[in-house]
C-alpha cells in the first residue's frame, strides 16, 4: 500500500509510503489518499488527521514524473483528466475537509507536496524540510492548485518568486511567510502535530467543523459575503450539543469563581 493509516484514539495519521521514490505522488497514491479521507470523513469517532511522509528525506517530492509524462504525451484532454483534475480533487478535498488536517512536513515538499501543504489548514515542518515549486522547470505551471493557493497564503510577490524561479526555500523561511505554522526538530515533528491536533479536538466537533468551513469558504470572498458565510456557520451551531455544553461549562466556572470569592471574603 502507498498510504498507511494509523490511529491513536481520535487522531488518524496518514503516511505517504513511497520512500524509495521520495514519496512521489503517482496516481494510485493520490487515489488512495482521496479514498482514505472519504473513509475518515464518514467516521465520526475520528476528530483530526495528521498527514506525513515515510522516512526523513521527503514529505513528497511532487508528482510522479514518469506517470505525468505519459499523460502529457496523450495530449491536453488526457493530461487534464489524469493530472489536473485528479490532483485538484485531492487538494480541494484536503482544503475543504470538515476535520482539521495537519501536514507534518518531514523533508522535501516539492511540487504536489508543496501544494498539499498549501491546501491543508495547518502545517508543521521539521527543521530540515524544504519547499519548492519546480513545475516551471518542466515547462508548465503548478497543476494541483498551487498557482492559486500559494499567492493567497504568502502574498502575490512571494508566491510568484517561488513559482517563477522554482528555487527552494527553507522551513524557517516557510514559517516566516506563513506557509507553515511552525518548525520543530525532526524527531519532535509527529509529536508536535499530534499535540496540535489534541489542542483542537478538545473542543466540540461541530464548532471545529464550523470554524473550518467559515474560514475556508469565506477567505477569498469580499468581506460582506464572507460575513454572510460566518453568520450561516454560526447559525448552524446554535442548537448543537457543543453550544449547550460550552455555555454550561462557562456558567459553572463563573459560579465557582464567585463562590470562591465569597468564601475568601467570609474566611480571610
Amino acid at each position: 500500500m502507498n498510504v498507511h493509516i494509523d490511529r491513536d484514539e481520535h487522531v488518524v495519521t496518514l503516511t505517504i509510503d513511497r520512500e524509495h521514490k521520495l514519496n512521489a505522488l503517482d496516481y494510485p497514491t493520490i487515489d488512495a489518499l482521496i479514498a482514505a479521507l472519504d473513509h475518515i470523513d464518514s467516521d465520526d469517532s475520528v476528530r483530526a488527521v495528521v498527514l506525513t511522509g515515510a522516512g526523513r528525506r521527503a514529505f513528497s517530492a511532487g508528482a510522479d514524473i514518469p506517470s505525468l509524462a505519459e499523460s502529457i504525451a496523450g495530449g491536453p484532454e488526457r493530461a487534464l483528466r489524469e493530472i489536473v483534475r485528479r490532483g485538484q480533487t485531492l487538494t480541494r478535498r484536503i482544503e475543504e475537509f470538515p476535520k482539521p488536517v495537519i501536514v507534518a512536513v518531514n523533508g522535501l515538499a516539492y511540487g504536489g507536496g508543496c501544494e498539499i501543504t498549501e491546501a491543508a489548514p495547518l502545517a508543521i515542518a521539521a527543521e530540515h524540510a524544504a519547499f519548492a515549486k519546480p513545475e516551471i522547470s518542466l515547462g508548465f505551471p503548478p497543476p494541483f492548485g498551487g498557482s492559486q493557493r500559494l499567492p493567497r497564503h504568502v502574498g502575490r510577490k512571494r508566491g510568484l518568486e517561488m513559482i517563477l524561479t522554482g528555487d527552494p526555500i527553507s522551513a524557517a523561511r516557510a514559517a516566516q511567510i506563513g506557509l507553515v505554522n511552525g518548525v520543530v526538530p525532526g524527531d519532535e515533528l509527529l509529536g508536535a502535530a499530534r499535540d496540535l491536533a489534541e489542542r483542537i479536538i478538545r473542543h466540540a466537533p461541530t464548532a471545529v467543523a464550523a470554524c473550518l468551513r467559515s474560514v475556508t469558504r469565506g477567505i477569498n470572498l469580499p468581506v460582506d459575503e464572507g460575513l454572510a458565510v460566518e453568520a450561516a456557520c454560526f447559525a448552524a451551531t446554535v442548537r448543537t450539543e457543543g453550544v449547550r455544553t460550552g455555555l454550561q461549562h462557562f456558567f459553572d466556572r463563573t459560579a465557582e469563581r464567585a463562590n470562591s470569592v465569597r468564601s475568601g471574603r467570609a474566611n480571610p
